[in-house]
């Protein structure tokens, strides 16, 4: 059984990390000091941190330094509010190997903690999505079209990971919704086609099909 160790100091939310997780068949302890978090994360103890970066004591980058300045080489999967870029190249470069925004859909992480614990190289081909003509890489933040780098908000990441990770399949809206924005978000938003129009914009309108009465897919 993995354990992973979940370094959150907000109650509700490390209760409902740990019950998931507990739930998905892993072993889980919960810390709510960044302190306390960069002592117990080692390698003979657990198999993977989820970390927030706005801890009491020290916040999740310097801990993420202080593990990997003493040689942990265990995964970490910074989980944060924080989704500005910098913010993520600064998780990155201290040595988290992945980064998910709150609020996040539970689905989405716990597919990103397998991920992590089935092959912790980078070359992962979970973390590498290909079709379409549009590559991400979940790990660096990055989507390309060819050759050409495209930018992407935190919200158009996770939309395009999501038809990425189901190419050609038509995709609802209430499933879109679900994934990216949560189950709580209200049904009746058109935040999905505002959001599908701004990917179509960026990697091509072609991309992207309208199924009228059914949703959108991803043409491969």
């Amino acid at each position: 059984m993995s354990r992973i160790l979940i370094a959150e100091d907000e109650p509700r939310l490390s209760g409902f990390l740990e019950k998931g997780l507990r739930a998905a068949g892993y072993s889980t302890t919960v810390c709510d000091d960044g302190i306390r978090a960069a002592g117990l994360a080692r390698d003979d103890d657990f198999d993977l941190l989820i970390l927030d970066i706005g801890m009491p004591g020290q916040d999740g980058f310097a801990v993420l330094r202080a593990i990997r300045a003493r040689g942990e080489q265990l995964p970490v999967l910074i989980l944060t509010a924080r989704d500005e870029v910098i913010d993520t190249v600064t998780g990155l470069d201290s040595g988290a190997d992945d980064y998910v925004t709150k609020p996040f859909v539970f689905e989405e992480l716990l597919a990103r903690v397998r991920a992590r614990l089935r092959a912790p190289d980078a070359g992962d081909s979970g973390l590498a999505l290909d079709a379409g003509g549009v590559r991400l890489d979940v790990r660096t933040r990055r989507a390309e079209v060819g050759d050409t780098e495209v930018e992407l908000t935190a919200k158009e990441f996770t939309l395009l990971e999501t038809f990425l990770r189901h190419p050609g399949q038509v995709l609802s809206r209430e499933q879109l919704l679900s994934h990216v924005w949560g189950y709580d978000f209200d049904p009746g938003s058109n935040v999905v086609d505002v959001y599908v129009g701004y990917l179509r914009r960026k990697l091509g309108a072609e991309r992207f099909e309208t199924v009228r009465g059914m949703g959108y897919r991803l043409r491969i």
